[in-house]
C-alpha cells in the first residue's frame, strides 16, 4: 500500500539559493579575477604610453605585443594539464605570481632591451594564460551547482568592467606617474589576484592513490584526454565551432571594418568610441540579464544570443545613422553574454570534474588562438574584394553557424540528456 504524502511536505515551498555575492570565498576569488582582468587590459594600453614617451619604438611594440600572446597560448594548454593534475588554487597562485615578476622585468627593458621585453612580455602572457583554466575549474569547485550561472555572471561582469576600468584609471593615474611606476603596479595587481583568492572545495581527487604506483601519463597523453572528454559532448563541440565563427569572422571584420567605416563614412573617431564602448555595457546588460535567467532551453537561447552578433557586421554594410551603428553593437554585446554565461555553467556542470581545466583550456586556445588569425586575413579580404562584401559574408557566418550548431541534439539544454521537465 502506498504511503500518504506528508501534507506540509508536499506544500513546502522551494527556497531560493543563496546569493553568491554573500559567500566569503566566492568574492575573494571575484577579486582575485577583477585583479587579473584589470592587469591583462592596463598592460597594452601602458604599453602604447611607452611608445608616446618614445621608451618603445611602433615595431618593438608589437613584437612584445606579439610575445604577449604566444606565451598565453602555449601557457593556456599547459595551465589546462597542470590545474587539472595539481590544486587549482597553487596553478593560480604561480602562475599569476609569473605575471607579476614580468611586470618589473619590462620596466627594467624599457629603452634599455628589447630582448627583455619581449621575454618578460612572453612570461606575463603564460601567467595570464595558465590562469584562465585554472581559474574556470576554481569556480566549479568554490561554488554550488546552482549558484554557478549567477557567479560566471558575475565573473564575466568583473572581466567587462576591467576593459572599461583598466584603461580608464590607467589613463588617469598616468597623469600622476610615469610609465616605469605604473608597469610595478601592474604587477602589485598580479600580486592581489595571486594571494587573495582562497582554496576551493574540491570534488574530485586530482590522483588516484591507487594508481600512483604505475607510470604517470605524460603531458601529452594527458592533454588529449582532455580532447578526448570535450568529444564525449556534441554540444560543446558545436559551440565551440559557433563560437569561433564569430570570434574568427565577425568580430575580427568589425575590429578592422570599424575604425575604416567610422573615419571614411562618418568622418569622426566618436563612433569608433561610442560603438566600443556600447558593445562593453552591452555585455554588462547581457551578464546582469543572464544572472537569474534560466531559459528551457538555455542552448537554443545562448546560441541565438551568439547569432545576435552579426547584426554588429550588418549595421557597417549600410548607410545608416551612426546610432544605429551603436545600437548594433549594444545588441551585440548583450548577445554575447547571452551566450558566454550559460556555455561557462554548462561546461563545468557537464564534463568530468577532473578534466575540467583542460576542457576550459581548449576552449580559450581554439577560440583566442584563432582570434589573431581572422584579423589577420581579414585586411587583406578587404583590400581584395571591398568592405560590404566581406562584411556580408562574416554577417551570413555570425547568423548561419550558430543556428546549424543548435541544429545538434544535445545542443537544446547544452546536455547530453535532456534535463527534467518541472512539474
Amino acid at each position: 500500500m502506498a504511503t500518504p504524502s506528508t501534507p506540509t511536505a508536499a506544500k513546502s515551498p522551494t527556497v531560493p539559493p543563496r546569493s553568491v555575492l554573500r559567500d566569503l570565498t566566492f568574492l575573494r576569488l571575484w577579486a582575485g579575477t577583477t585583479a587579473s582582468g584589470l592587469a591583462t587590459w592596463a598592460l597594452p594600453f601602458v604599453l602604447g604610453l611607452a611608445v608616446l614617451h618614445h621608451d618603445l619604438g611602433a615595431a618593438g611594440l608589437g613584437l612584445v605585443l606579439a610575445a604577449r600572446t604566444v606565451g598565453f597560448l602555449v601557457a593556456v594548454a599547459v595551465g589546462g594539464v597542470l590545474a587539472d593534475r595539481h590544486s587549482r588554487r597553487t596553478v593560480v597562485r604561480w602562475s599569476a605570481l609569473a605575471a607579476a615578476v614580468a611586470a618589473p622585468l619590462l620596466a627594467a627593458g624599457l629603452d634599455r632591451s628589447l630582448v627583455l621585453m619581449t621575454a618578460a612580455a612572453a612570461l606575463a602572457g603564460a601567467g595570464q594564460g595558465a590562469c584562465r583554466p585554472a581559474f574556470q575549474a576554481l569556480t566549479a569547485e568554490t561554488v554550488a551547482p546552482d549558484q554557478r550561472q549567477q557567479a560566471n555572471a558575475a565573473m564575466t561582469m568583473a572581466v567587462r568592467s576591467s576593459t572599461l576600468a583598466g584603461p580608464a584609471l590607467t589613463a588617469l593615474l598616468a597623469a600622476f606617474l610615469d610609465v616605469w611606476s605604473l608597469l610595478l603596479g601592474i604587477g602589485l595587481l598580479w600580486v592581489v589576484a595571486a594571494l587573495v583568492p582562497g582554496k576551493g572545495k574540491a570534488t574530485y581527487t586530482a590522483a588516484d592513490p591507487a594508481a600512483e604506483p604505475g607510470p604517470r601519463p605524460g603531458f601529452r597523453a594527458e592533454f588529449l584526454e582532455g580532447i578526448r572528454e570535450a568529444r564525449r559532448h556534441p554540444w560543446f563541440l558545436a559551440g565551440l565551432s559557433a563560437l569561433v565563427a564569430v570570434i574568427a569572422l565577425g568580430y575580427s571584420a568589425t575590429s578592422v571594418a570599424l575604425p575604416l567605416i567610422s573615419r571614411d563614412r562618418y568622418g569622426t573617431e566618436w563612433v569608433l568610441a561610442a560603438a566600443m564602448t556600447a558593445y562593453t555595457v552591452g555585455a554588462l546588460c547581457g551578464a546582469l540579464m543572464i544572472a537569474r535567467r534560466r531559459p528551457r532551453s538555455q542552448g537554443w537561447a545562448a546560441f541565438a544570443g551568439l547569432a545576435a552578433y552579426g547584426v554588429a557586421p550588418l549595421s557597417l554594410m549600410l548607410p545608416v545613422h551612426p546610432v544605429v551603428v551603436v545600437a548594433a553593437y549594444a545588441v551585440a554585446g548583450i548577445g554575447i553574454e547571452l551566450f558566454n554565461v550559460p556555455w561557462f555553467t554548462a561546461t563545468q556542470r557537464e564534463v568530468a570534474p577532473d578534466k575540467l581545466a583542460r576542457v576550459s583550456s581548449l576552449d580559450f586556445l581554439v577560440s583566442y588562438g584563432l582570434a589573431p588569425v581572422g584579423l589577420a586575413l581579414i585586411a587583406p579580404a578587404i583590400d581584395a574584394f571591398g568592405v560590404t562584401p566581406v562584411l556580408a559574408v562574416c554577417a551570413a557566418a555570425c547568423f548561419l553557424v550558430p543556428a546549424a550548431a543548435a541544429l545538434v541534439p544535445s545542443s537544446r539544454h547544452f546536455a547530453r540528456t535532456a534535463p527534467p521537465t518541472a512539474d
